[in-house]
């Protein structure tokens, strides 16, 4: 059975569209161990608007529950910073974008080291990520 986590933008979206993408990514989900990362759940308490709090805080303590938020440890949060030197090197991306850059690079870092598969609909930033981390990632 294949371990995934859904990647902020899956959520939002099923937030956004309602049931019909929820039963979206149950479908996605049905074959599957499904992980929540932490750094996605922070990504989603800060953008819940006061509707969707509820859901979000359903949404963790189902998963801790389950023993199954993806938390990123300490080799997770260096390899993010020298995976974000080498990126800049490359692009030179001084700024653009940087913290969302980094929250995708502590689920890709965090993800690779569990062997959980990253599902997003935004495949932007794991795409260059990829280059200098191996872990893996669809678009959705």
């Amino acid at each position: 059975m294949e371990s995934v986590l859904f990647d902020t933008s899956l959520y939002v979206s099923a937030l956004r569209a309602g049931p019909a993408s929820a039963a979206q990514l149950s479908a996605a989900a049905a074959s599957s161990e499904i992980w929540l990362s932490s750094v996605v759940l922070g990504e989603l308490y800060a953008g819940a608007k006061a509707t969707d709090r509820r859901i979000v805080e359903r949404l963790e303590e189902i998963f801790d529950r389950a023993q199954r938020i993806l938390v990123p440890n300490l080799t997770d949060w260096t390899q993010t910073g020298k995976i974000l030197a080498l990126l800049r090197a490359k692009y030179d991306r001084e700024g653009t974008g940087r913290g969302r850059l980094t929250n995708d690079a502590l689920i890709a870092t965090s993800a690779g080291r569990k062997g959980v598969t990253i599902l997003t609909a935004n495949p932007a930033g794991f795409i260059k990520l990829a280059e200098f981390c191996p872990f893996h990632w669809r678009n959705q």
